[in-house]
């Protein structure tokens, strides 16, 4: 059975078992509650977008944004670089799983062509004869004084390493997934085969480090889009005991990253630096942690601004509440007198709001994600203007 949904658009009723349904409603890929008649179950949006399999059921959730415009925001997830449409030769209104596919498919068939890529990986083993140098502490605490077999650590050279591994654990992922096209399938396949001595890196695991050289240059796109296959969004957990299996991307954190960076960026063009996920404390005990996306420090050490990320639905009435009282308690702790929310632009224009008794004004900014990108990087550049125009005294 598959179930449609598009982000954050309406349910729909779906007559499944009490176990499909609940597990379900227990994978978070989705929300699910039991409905009337008895055996219906009301199945939604849970900010989620791809791809996913629960208890047999096959979900897809449609983005709002179309694939390039996703497909440039999820660049600034990928070690900060972004990709171009020319790059991946997206296709118009492909959807998301078929564009990761492809792409992925693609570019790892083109940095695979002159060959697999080899190099050194350290290695260590027990053997009966001494290679590279003796691992002194194991062969004491290990062998107990004999000689034989040795503790040792040793290079290796050989297509058994971290940007092989990637390739071919991110193959491995989308082959199991549905909707995949008999031509990407088919290069998937080709790729697998082709390493059949590479170890694949699998999800849920320490993700093989690479490093970005001279050497492995016609891999680096490949290997970006296949930690993107990999990384947590995706999912393959198992939920009771029903196993969750997909390719999903939370957008939250898909407009958090972009928003990060971006504007991490422009703000520095005004002096000082920016950092994520900051620790702060709520409280003079130093007990409740708090961490803003984003606080921008003046060049002279001092707190220039605080920046929350919020993609999030909109409510009919307007912003959510939750998210002023938020960034009260971010703005008091820091001593700002302004605090700045930014959102997806929906159907609720910016906003400022002064807080009673308190000299504290909390401004709601909305950012434009279909704009194309030239447009949407000159909003987020303005947007870092306007931050860094705020009156740097304390507030009251």
């Amino acid at each position: 059975m598959r179930i449609d949904l598009t982000e954050n658009g309406d349910p729909v009723d779906v007559e499944i078992g009490e176990r499909v349904g609940s597990a379900l409603r227990n994978s978070g890929v989705v929300t699910a509650t039991p409905a009337l008649p008895h055996g219906w179950w009301t199945i939604g949006p849970a900010g989620k977008v791809g791809v996913a399999q629960v208890a047999g059921i096959e979900l897809w959730v449609k983005p709002k944004l179309d694939t390039r415009r996703l497909f440039f925001l999820l660049g600034f997830a990928s070690d900060h670089k972004v990709w171009r449409d020319d790059d991946l030769g997206l296709v118009e209104d492909a959807d998301l799983l078929s564009a990761i596919a492809t792409a992925f498919a693609r570019q790892a068939d083109k940095a695979t062509q002159q060959g697999l890529l080899q190099g050194y990986r350290v290695e260590e083993d027990a053997l009966p004869v001494l290679r590279g140098r003796v691992r002194s502490a194991e062969q004491l605490s290990r062998r107990y004084g004999l000689v034989i077999p040795l503790e040792v650590r040793f290079d290796e050279y050989g297509v058994d390493i971290p940007e092989n591994q990637l390739l071919r654990g991110a193959a491995e992922v989308l082959l199991k997934l549905p909707g995949i096209g008999s031509r990407t399938r088919k290069l998937l396949l080709r790729l697998v085969r082709s390493m059949a001595d590479v170890t694949p890196a699998r999800r849920g695991r320490s993700k093989p480090l690479w490093h970005a050289s001279r050497l492995n240059t016609r891999y680096h796109l490949a290997l970006r889009l296949a930690e993107l296959v990999l990384r947590g969004g995706s999912v393959e957990q198992k939920s009771g005991e029903v196993m969750v299996n997909g390719f999903l991307l939370d957008m939250a954190k898909v407009f958090e990253d972009f928003l990060t960076v971006t504007l991490g960026s422009a703000l520095t063009a005004y002096e000082g630096h920016c950092k994520t996920q900051d620790r702060w404390y709520f409280d003079e005990a130093e007990e409740i942690k708090m961490r803003p996306d984003l606080v921008w420090y003046r060049k002279d050490g001092s707190v220039g601004a605080v920046v929350d990320a919020k993609y999030k639905a909109e409510k009919p009435s307007g912003y959510p509440y939750a998210d002023l009282y938020q960034m009260l308690a971010y703005c008091t702790a820091l001593k700002l007198p302004q605090g700045h929310l930014v959102y997806a632009k929906g159907n609720e224009p910016a906003a400022g709001h002064l807080v009673r008794n308190a000299g504290i004004e909390i401004v709601q900014h909305a950012i434009d994600l279909h704009l194309l990108p030239h447009s949407l990087m000159a909003q987020v550049e303005m947007l870092a203007r306007t931050i860094s125009a705020t009156d740097p005294a304390p507030a009251a």
